[in-house]
This record gives C-alpha cells, sequence and structure tokens, in this order.
C-alpha cells in the first residue's frame, strides 16, 4: 500500500495535541463523553461493542463500568491479525492483550460475534462530519466493521478538537454513522 503522507501528518498532529492535554483535561473530557455516549444509545440497545482505551487516548474504563453495571452486553475486541471479539463480564477481567491493549480474558468469539452488537463504538485520531475516520493505520477496524449487522450503528470517540468536515481517506476505510464527543452526540452527514 502506498503511504498516504497527508493521514500521516494528521496523525502526528492529533498525537502532539493529546500528549500535551493533562489529566484533569482526560478526565474531564472521558466522564463528558461516557455521558453523552449513554444518552445516546438507542432504547432498545442491549449489546454494544467498545474498546478498551490506552493512555493518550479517549478514556473508556468508566463507560465500561457504568455499560455492565446497566446490564449491557459489551463486546470488546480480541487483538489479532484478524478481527475477534470477547465479552467482558467485569473490568477485572481486562488483561493485556497486543502492544499492551488491554482485552477481555475470555475466550474469544470469533469475527461474527460483532453481528450481535446493536452499537459499535470505535477508536479514532480524526473523524469527519461526513463520517470519515482516520485510525492508527492497521486497518484493524476497517476489516471488522464489514462482520456488524444491516443496520448497527458506528459511532467514533473523539475529542471535539479532533472533528473535521472531513479527513483523509483510501478506499477501504469505511464510514462511521456518528460521532460521540465531550460537546455530546452528532450524526455524521454522509454525502
Amino acid at each position: 500500500m502506498i503511504p498516504d503522507h497527508s493521514k500521516d501528518s494528521l496523525r502526528a498532529a492529533v498525537l502532539a495535541a493529546r500528549a500535551g492535554l493533562s489529566r484533569d483535561e482526560w478526565e474531564a473530557g472521558d466522564a463528558a463523553r461516557a455521558s453523552a455516549l449513554r444518552a445516546a444509545l438507542p432504547e432498545d440497545a442491549t449489546v454494544v461493542a467498545l474498546y478498551a482505551a490506552r493512555p493518550g487516548e479517549p478514556g473508556t474504563a468508566g463507560l465500561l463500568a457504568e455499560l455492565l453495571a446497566s446490564g449491557y452486553e459489551v463486546l470488546l475486541p480480541k487483538l489479532r491479525p484478524t478481527p475477534d471479539w470477547a465479552a467482558l463480564t467485569t473490568p477485572a477481567d481486562l488483561v493485556p492483550g497486543w502492544a499492551g491493549i488491554p482485552h477481555p480474558s475470555g475466550p474469544p468469539l470469533g469475527p461474527a460475534a460483532l453481528g450481535r452488537a446493536d452499537v459499535v463504538v470505535v477508536p479514532c485520531l480524526a473523524v469527519g462530519r461526513d463520517g470519515t475516520r482516520l485510525g492508527t493505520g492497521g486497518g484493524w477496524y476497517d476489516r471488522a466493521l464489514g462482520h456488524r449487522r444491516a443496520g448497527a450503528a458506528v459511532w467514533a470517540l473523539a475529542r471535539a478538537e479532533e472533528v473535521f468536515a472531513s479527513v483523509p481517506t483510501l478506499p477501504h476505510d469505511l464510514p462511521v454513522d456518528a460521532v460521540v464527543t465531550e460537546a455530546g452526540f452528532s450524526l455524521c452527514a454522509k454525502g
């Protein structure tokens, strides 16, 4: 694949801005994003696919605990070269996975498990109001999203400063339906 330098420069800028945030700024933003996401969940949603955040990205620890306490089934990635998922039963079940990224210690459920999710929340470095999403560059979520069921919503979790009109994409990059930031929930206007 030919490198996309516009993606690389945007990734570098976002990572630099994130590195400058204080712990208090992260915690306040994480709490506001979690509140916005919970408020936006459809009433009939029972299964949420999410991710366990690493340091330096919008946090999900509190959100994971709240979803579990509220009775949602929570699926998290089992990070391997091919997409896989596992159920999270308690935040204490998280163990370091590939590259130190936390994942559930439970058994893998296979890529088709994503088809159970009503809402799929994906990480990003930047997202466009047009539904374009900039990830870390591995394409894992683009491969995983092929296993979601028709009609399942895909939401990106980002900081408000990481939302643009559009972000650079390649043909294999899949769009998101909405973005959740500390400023709230916004549907994307896909063209």
